[in-house]
C-alpha cells in the first residue's frame, strides 16, 4: 500500500468503527465514486472534489479542494485551489492533479462513471498558476462548478487505468483491501482540514439485510447502511429517509419488439406499480414519472404514472401484432444482486406481471460487474430485447445529472434514438434560471407521455441502523456517500 501517515493505533479504541455493506467493491478506483457502491467508500472521505454540494443541509454548493471561483464568460470559469494540500502519498496538490484528473476521465483509454455526467460538453484545463485553473466548457456550461462536485481529484502520476491503490487528498487513506472479505481506511494525522472523530473505519459485506441490522444490533458493527423495513424496528437506531434513488426499467428501443411504442405502452400498462408498495417495498415508496426525484430543478406535477391496465396492454399487443411486430419475442429482465432491497422479488413481479399480458419475459440475476455489461454502452452484440433493472441516484438538484446519458441518443446509458428528445436535453442544458426549469419540465412530459422511453417505477426510502454510541442520522446524502468526517460519538 501507499505509505501514509496515521495515527497510532493505541489512540484509537474507541473511535474505531465498522460498517456493514449490502455488496462488496469490485472497484476501489476514485473515478468510479459516483456510482453509489464505490462511492460510499472513496467519496470525500479517500478521494476529495472541488466543490461539494450539500444535500444534508441549506449551504448549497461549497469549495471542497478550490477555494473559490469566477465566471470569466464565453464559458470560461477560473478556479483558486486550496493550498498546503498533500496526497496520502505525501506529495503535494496542484492545479496539474487536477487538469490530470480531468484529463484521466476524459480519456478513451479508461471507462470512467463520472464522465457520463458531462452529456456532450468539451473541457479544456489551462493551468494559470499552481492554484489557480481555468476550465473552458464548450458548449457553455452555466452549472459548471457543480459539475465540479462529481471528478475525485488523483495526483498527476496516476496512470490512466484502474487502480487497486487510490491516493487522494482526503481525511483517509485506504490501508487495506482483502477482495471479497473488508477493506481498511486509517486517518490521517497530516489531512489539511479538520481532523474527523473516526481514526479507522473497516468496511465488511454481508448479502442478507437480517444479517446486517443484527450485527449493528450486537455490536459486530456500527452502521448498516441499508436495511430493509423489516428490519427498522427499533426508534432508537433505525432511520427512514427518501433517498434520492429512482427505479426504473430502462427499454431497449433497438431490439425487436422495443421499438413499437404500442409496446412500450403495453408494458407500462402491464405493471401494477401500487401492488409492490408495502409488500416488497417499503411504505413511503412514491410511484415514479421521471428519472429524478421530486427535488429535482424542473420537476413536472402534471405527469401521471401510467394507468395498471392488463386489458389495454393486452389490445396494444394485439394491434403491434397484426401489424407485423413479434410480440413474442423473447425479453430478458435484467437485475442486479442486491442493488436494492427485495430487487429479486421486485423482478420476478415484473416478470409475472408481463407475462400475463401476453409478453415472453424472464429474469437474469446478475452481480454488478455483469450488469454494468448491460447497462451501459456498448451493449452485447446480438442480444435479445432486455428490459434492465436499474437504480439511479440525483440528489444534486439538476437534471444535466441524470438526462443526457439517460435518454440522449448519444447517452452511455440510453436506449432512446430520437431527434427531438436530443434537442431537448441540449437546450436544456444550456438555459439559465426560469428557462432552464421550464425546459426540463417539458423534456419530462415528452420522455413520459410522448415517446414513452422507459417503465419509470419508484421513487425509493431507504433505512439504515446506527449504533448507539455514534452521533449521525442518515440523510439522502447516505445512499450513495458516507462521509465519516460527519459521524461522531456520544
Amino acid at each position: 500500500m501507499a505509505t501514509t501517515s496515521i495515527v497510532p493505533a493505541l489512540a484509537q479504541a474507541n473511535t474505531d468503527i465498522t460498517v456493514v455493506l449490502s455488496e462488496e467493491l469490485d472497484l476501489v478506483e476514485p473515478c468510479m465514486a459516483t456510482r453509489s457502491n464505490i462511492g460510499r467508500v472513496i467519496m470525500q472521505n479517500i478521494s476529495e472534489t472541488l466543490t461539494e454540494l450539500d444535500v444534508r443541509g441549506d449551504k448549497g454548493l461549497t469549495g471542497r479542494l478550490a477555494e473559490s471561483w469566477e465566471d470569466l464568460g464565453d464559458g470560461t470559469w477560473q478556479f483558486k485551489l486550496r493550498q498546503n494540500v498533500k496526497f496520502s502519498d505525501g506529495s503535494d496538490f496542484d492545479a496539474n492533479d487536477v487538469k490530470h484528473s480531468f484529463g484521466r476521465v476524459f480519456s478513451d483509454q479508461i471507462t470512467c462513471e463520472s464522465k457520463r455526467y458531462f452529456a456532450d460538453t468539451q473541457l479544456t484545463l489551462d493551468v494559470v498558476d499552481p492554484h489557480t485553473i481555468n476550465i473552458k466548457a464548450e458548449p457553455a456550461q452555466p452549472i459548471l462548478p457543480l459539475l465540479m462536485s462529481l471528478v475525485t481529484i488523483v495526483p498527476s502520476e496516476t496512470p490512466v487505468e484502474f487502480v487497486r491503490e487510490p491516493i487522494g487528498t482526503g481525511p483517509y487513506a485506504m490501508t487495506d483491501w482483502t477482495a471479497g472479505q473488508q477493506i481498511v481506511l486509517e486517518r490521517r494525522d497530516d489531512y489539511w482540514g479538520e481532523l474527523p472523530a473516526v481514526t479507522k473505519a473497516t468496511y465488511v459485506f454481508r448479502s442478507e439485510p437480517a444479517v446486517r441490522a443484527a450485527m449493528v444490533e450486537t455490536g459486530e458493527a456500527d452502521i448498516a447502511p441499508q436495511i430493509t423495513e423489516l428490519e427498522a424496528t427499533n426508534p432508537e437506531t433505525d432511520f427512514t429517509y427518501p433517498n434520492s434513488e429512482t427505479v426504473y426499467l430502462r427499454i431497449d428501443q433497438t431490439v425487436e419488439p422495443m421499438g413499437d411504442i404500442r409496446v412500450r405502452k403495453a408494458l407500462n400498462a402491464a405493471i401494477d406499480r401500487e401492488a409492490f408498495i408495502g409488500t416488497v417495498l417499503a411504505e413511503g415508496t412514491e410511484l415514479a414519472t421521471a428519472m429524478t426525484p421530486p427535488t429535482t430543478l424542473g420537476w413536472n406535477p402534471d405527469l401521471k404514472p401510467h394507468a395498471f391496465d392488463p386489458e389495454q396492454a393486452k389490445a396494444w399487443l394485439a394491434e403491434a401484432e397484426a401489424d407485423g411486430v413479434n410480440v413474442k419475442a423473447p425479453v430478458e429482465v435484467i437485475a442486479r444482486t442486491e442493488n436494492f432491497p427485495h430487487v429479486a422479488e421486485v423482478g420476478e413481479a415484473l416478470v409475472q406481471m408481463l407475462n400475463d399480458v401476453g409478453f415472453n419475459a424472464s429474469l437474469r440475476m446478475v452481480e454488478v460487474a455483469e450488469h454494468e455489461q448491460y447497462y451501459s454502452k456498448p451493449y452485447p452484440e446480438g442480444r435479445p430485447a432486455q428490459l434492465v433493472v436499474a437504480q439511479h441516484d440525483n440528489s444534486r438538484g439538476d437534471p444535466v445529472f441524470s438526462m443526457y446519458f439517460k435518454y440522449h441518443s448519444q447517452g452511455t446509458q440510453s436506449g432512446v434514438n430520437d431527434p427531438k428528445a436530443d434537442e431537448l436535453i441540449e437546450a436544456a442544458t444550456a438555459a439559465t434560471g426560469e428557462e432552464r426549469a421550464a425546459r426540463w419540465s417539458e423534456l419530462f412530459a415528452y420522455v413520459h407521455d410522448e415517446i414513452v422511453a422507459d417503465a419509470l417505477l419508484f421513487h425509493m426510502v431507504g433505512h439504515s441502523r446506527v449504533g448507539e454510541r455514534l452521533d449521525f442520522k442518515p440523510t439522502i446524502a447516505t445512499n450513495q456517500q458516507l462521509q465519516l468526517s460527519e459521524i461522531g460519538f456520544k
